[in-house]
């Protein structure tokens, strides 16, 4: 899944939680956000504003990364030098929005899973997008992201390493930082075990300590 490049780059052992051994708890965070993505997530909407067509919930995919989901709203904006949209007269350039419930990250989740549905829009479209934009819930504002070719080298390397964690099923053991207090599967993951000793040195600690 598309979207999974956002557990990913928050947390390898997150990503491996939900999308291979397919657990999952909510928690005030993932239900404030589903209901917003609620409000923004209608197929059957479809706007018009002058000369901007506004696209929800448009399924993309990408054969290249051999990914796919869903854009939460793209803009196709009239331009000379973009696509032809069949039932449209004139040509477009392609603008996806992800829409997110907090406020700007100083990490990158949420540009890298904005690259990867830019990633998808120009295989589909067969042309370039050079800037999207994510908007925030909590600021009420649009922060727009330029889309260059060092960003999408590091979706592609991305998806490759999870296509190999996929493949091999595998699941990294638990590294507790701060960031575990806001995820949802702490109660899954325990990711503080991951500090406590394993029996085996326990073992070999204590037949030292009888030496």
């Amino acid at each position: 899944m598309l979207s999974g490049i956002q557990h990913f780059a928050f947390c390898r052992r997150q990503w491996v939680l939900i999308h291979i051994e397919q657990q999952w708890e909510e928690n005030t965070r993932t239900v404030i956000g589903e209901l917003m993505h609620k409000k923004v997530h209608d197929p059957f909407v479809k706007e018009k504003r002058k000369d901007i067509l506004l696209v929800r919930s448009l399924p993309v995919y990408s054969r290249t990364m051999g990914v796919s989901g869903e854009c939460d709203l793209v803009e196709f904006c009239k331009d000379e030098d973009g696509i032809h949209l069949n039932g449209h007269r004139g040509t477009y350039s392609v603008f996806p929005v992800e829409y997110k419930k907090g406020k700007p990250k100083a990490t990158k989740e949420d540009i890298l899973q904005l690259v990867a549905q830019a990633i998808c829009l120009e295989e589909m479209f067969c042309t370039e997008i050079p800037e999207g934009a994510i908007f925030y819930g909590e600021t009420r504002h649009r922060e727009n992201i330029v889309i260059d070719e060092d960003l999408k080298k590091e979706v592609r390397k991305m998806f490759e390493e999870m296509h190999q964690y996929y493949s091999r099923s595998y699941t990294p053991k638990a590294k507790f930082s701060k960031s575990c207090n806001a995820c949802s599967l702490r109660e899954v993951c325990v990711p503080k075990l991951g500090k406590k000793k394993s029996v085996k040195e326990y073992i070999n600690n204590m037949l030292e300590d009888e030496v």
